[in-house]
C-alpha cells in the first residue's frame, strides 16, 4: 500500500525517525547474515567433495594455473592464489573502506564510541593467541598464533538475525564494530608477522605509488581511474616485496577520498528550497508522469545528491554486495576443503595445535572480550551503550568465536605443511560451530523475548 513521501509517524515520539536511522545498519546486517548463509552452503559444498571420489579434481582446479600478461609470460599464478590474493585484496579493500568510514563519521569516531569496542576487540585477539601459544611454543606449529585471533562477522550477524528481537540493536552495533577493530589488527599481524624476505627496493617502490596515491587524494580527484592504475601497481609492488598483497587492499582504502565535492551548507539550504517548490500532483498526491516543474525538481535533487556523496560511499557501496556474495563464498569453497575421512582424526583433532585453536576461538573469545570491555568500563574508559547488559555482552562474544574466514586465511599463511594445514581447518571448523551454536543458545537464554 502507498503512503505519502513524510510519514507522520515520524513526528510521533521520534520512534519512526529512529528506525529511518537505524536502516544503513539493518541494511548492512541483512546482506552480512545472507553472506553467511552462502558461506555456510559454499563450505559444506568443500567438504563434501573433497571427502568424494572426486577429491583430486578439488585439488586439481585450485591448482590450475592463470596468467596475466602477453603469452601468458608476466606474471602466472594459480587459481588458488588469485582467490587468496587477488580477490581477497578486494575484500580487505572494502574492509579497510569501513575502518575509515567508522573512524571518520562512525562508531569509532569518537573516543567514548570507540572505547567499548576496541577493548573488547583487543581483549578478543590477545587471550585467543596466549591460549594457542600455552599449547604450542614448544612445537612446529607455533606460527600459528594468529589463526584464533579472527572473528568472521558474517557468521555472526547471521545468528544475531536468527535471533531476532530477542537482541538489543545496541549489541549488534557493538559486535559489528568490534569486528571491524578486529580485521584491523588482522591486518596488523598479517603485515608484521605473517610476511617474509622483505625486498626494500619494491617496498620503496611500492611506497611511492602509495605516495602518489595520497597526492591524488589531496588535488581532489574523484575519478576512479587514478586509484585503479596506482593501486594496481602498489599491490604488485607489495606483493614482491614479501608483504602480503592484501595489505595493500588496506592502504588503497585509505586514499579514497572521503570528502563531499559539494558545500553541505550549500546543499542543505539548496534541498529545501527545491522540495519546497516541488508541487503535490493527482489525485491523493499520486501520479504516474511528473509535470515539467516537478521532473526539473526531482533531477535537480538527484544530481545534487550525487555530487554531495563520496566516493568513499559510493565504492563501498558500489563493492560490498560482490565481496559478501562473490569473494567470501568462492574464498570458502576454495580453503573450507578438507580430508575427513583420512585415517587418525581423532589425533589430528586432539593435537596440540587442534586443541590451541579450539580452545582459542571458544574459551579464549569469550574470556578476552568480556574481561576487557569490563575493565574499561569499571575503569572509566567506557560506558555501556543503552540497552545492554554485560550478559549480552559475554553472548556476544561466545559468537565472536566463530572465526572462519579471516582463521582460514591467516592458517594458509602461518602453515606451510600439509598435515598440519589440514589440523588447524578441522579445528578451525570445529571451534567456529562449537562457537555458534553455545554462543547462539546463550544470547537466547540470557536475553528476554523483547
Amino acid at each position: 500500500m502507498k503512503r505519502s513521501f513524510v510519514d507522520p509517524r515520524i513526528y510521533m515520539k521520534g520512534e519512526y525517525l529512529g528506525e529511518l536511522l537505524l536502516k544503513p545498519f539493518q541494511l548492512f546486517a541483512s546482506i552480512e547474515s545472507a553472506s553467511g548463509i552462502l558461506m555456510l552452503a559454499m563450505t559444506a559444498i568443500a567438504l563434501i567433495w573433497m571427502n568424494s571420489p572426486l577429491d583430486k579434481l578439488y585439488q586439481e582446479l585450485w591448482a590450475t594455473g592463470i596468467s596475466i600478461g602477453l603469452d601468458g609470460r608476466l606474471f602466472q599464478r594459480s587459481l588458488h592464489f588469485w582467490i587468496n590474493e587477488g580477490l581477497m585484496t578486494l575484500f580487505f579493500f572494502v574492509v579497510g573502506l569501513e575502518i575509515k568510514r567508522e573512524i571518520l563519521v562512525g562508531e569509532l569516531a569518537s573516543f567514548p564510541k570507540a572505547a567499548l569496542p576496541v577493548a573488547g576487540a583487543i581483549g578478543g585477539m590477545v587471550v585467543p593467541a596466549l591460549i594457542y601459544i600455552v599449547f604450542n611454543h614448544d612445537t612446529t606449529a607455533y606460527r600459528g598464533w594468529g589463526i584464533p585471533m579472527a572473528t568472521d562477522i558474517a557468521f555472526v550477524a547471521g545468528a544475531l538475525v536468527l535471533l531476532g528481537s530477542r537482541v538489543p540493536p545496541s549489541l549488534s552495533v557493538f559486535l559489528v564494530s568490534l569486528a571491524i577493530v578486529d580485521d584491523l589488527g588482522a591486518v596488523v599481524v598479517i603485515a608484521l608477522f605473517y610476511s617474509a624476505g622483505i625486498s626494500m627496493a619494491f617496498l620503496g617502490l611500492a611506497g611511492v605509488f602509495l605516495g602518489a596515491l595520497i597526492v591524488s587524494n589531496i588535488l581532489g580527484f574523484r575519478s576512479p581511474l587514478p586509484y585503479i592504475v596506482l593501486g594496481l601497481l602498489l599491490w604488485l609492488c607489495v606483493y614482491l616485496s614479501g608483504v602480503h598483497a592484501t595489505v595493500a587492499g588496506v592502504l588503497v582504502a585509505m586514499t579514497i577520498p572521503a570528502r563531499s565535492a559539494c558545500d553541505t551548507h550549500a546543499f542543505a539550504q539548496t534541498a529545501n528550497r527545491v522540495i519546497r517548490e516541488f508541487r503535490p500532483q493527482g489525485e491523493k498526491g499520486y501520479l504516474v508522469l511528473l509535470d515539467e516543474g516537478n521532473e526539473a525538481a526531482v533531477l535537480t535533487l538527484r544530481s545534487m545528491v550525487q555530487c554531495v556523496r563520496t566516493p568513499l560511499h559510493k565504492i563501498e557501496e558500489a563493492l560490498h554486495p560482490w565481496t559478501v556474495f562473490l569473494i567470501l563464498p568462492v574464498f570458502a569453497l576454495a580453503n573450507a576443503g578438507v580430508n575427513l575421512t583420512q585415517a587418525g582424526f581423532y589425533d589430528l583433532i586432539t593435537s596440540s595445535e587442534s586443541i590451541g585453536i579450539i580452545l582459542g576461538l571458544f574459551l579464549g573469545k569469550q574470556l578476552g572480550i568480556t574481561a576487557a570491555s569490563w575493565l574499561a568500563v569499571k575503569a572509566g574508559l567506557a560506558a555501556m551503550p543503552s540497552n545492554m547488559k554485560f550478559r549480552h555482552v559475554y553472548g556476544g562474544a561466545i559468537l565472536c568465536g566463530i572465526g572462519f574466514t579471516m582463521s582460514l586465511f591467516i592458517a594458509d599463511l602461518s602453515v606451510s605443511e600439509v598435515e598440519l594445514l589440514e589440523r588447524a581447518k578441522i579445528s578451525i571448523l570445529l571451534g567456529s560451530v562449537i562457537s555458534g551454536v553455545v554462543g547462539g543458545c546463550a544470547l537466547y537464554l540470557l536475553t528476554r523475548n523483547r
